[in-house]
């Protein structure tokens, strides 16, 4: 008879415990600069989780085709957007980040993954820098599935940007890391409050960043301008209004 399993986050915590995984997490973590974020907070705003894809002049719909029922549908963004964001931020290209992930810090807490992500659906977080962290790809799982985790990283960007998700849909999320108390597992360079000492793997702004983010700024420009019937103009230019960025 095959045994009981416990749940398998019990199981890990008997093999490796919380102070251990945030010592991997501090020592491989890559983030962006404030300076960056401060440059360009937000990089897609045409995008967000779940949005229909078009073309490259926005003049008609991308279709996806399955290959064993023939049915065609609307292609729709995963996160490939969040993650074009948050390499460009961090002055690579997609070849340079083999085995990496784009974990995104901001978002609904559900440990059945039933609940929609209305946080990351949304444009003004989606693409945003100070939501997203990159991570080796195993470690992921870490963010994906413990809620301690998730906090630690939050407490970490709020302090590290002076910013947090202000969503109402989080209340319960930021209330947990106002009275977070277990800093015994808080990796020693993380940043305990504003304008403390930065964390490990911050990647400083430079020229290639800084010509990422004006090349950004022309391509969002150049499509309210012309691109076509499908560009979300609108939500696009209320999205900017959030984040201050003049066009």
């Amino acid at each position: 008879m095959i045994e009981d399993l416990p749940d398998g986050l019990d199981a890990l915590r008997q093999e490796l415990d919380l102070q251990q995984i945030m010592r991997l997490i501090e020592r491989t973590a890559r983030w962006v600069d404030p300076e960056t974020f401060h440059l360009l907070p937000l990089w897609y705003p045409e995008f967000a989780r779940g949005t229909y894809y078009y073309n490259a002049d926005w003049s008609a719909p991308r279709m996806n085709t399955n290959q064993q029922t023939k049915k065609t549908d609307p292609k729709r963004e995963g996160n490939v957007h969040a993650s074009k964001a948050l390499t460009a931020a961090l002055g690579l290209r997609s070849g340079d980040r083999p085995n990496w992930s784009c974990c995104h810090i901001w978002g609904i807490d559900d440990g059945k993954y039933q609940a929609p992500n209305v946080i990351i659906q949304d444009r003004k977080y989606f693409s945003c820098v100070a939501n997203m962290v990159l991570l080796p790809s195993p470690l992921k799982a870490f963010t994906d599935a413990m809620i301690e985790v998730k906090a630690m990283l939050r407490i970490c960007a709020r302090n590290l940007y002076g910013w947090h998700c202000d969503h109402e849909e989080i209340r319960k999320a930021v209330a947990l890391i106002d009275s977070w108390h277990d800093w015994d597992a808080y990796p020693a360079s993380w940043p305990k409050k504003s304008g403390d000492s930065q964390p490990m793997g911050v990647i400083k702004l430079d020229k290639t960043i800084r010509q990422n983010a004006k090349r950004r700024l022309e391509r969002i420009r150049n499509d309210l301008d012309g691109a076509g019937e499908f560009y979300p103009r609108e939500e696009v230019r209320d999205t900017l209004a959030h984040w201050k960025i003049t066009i």
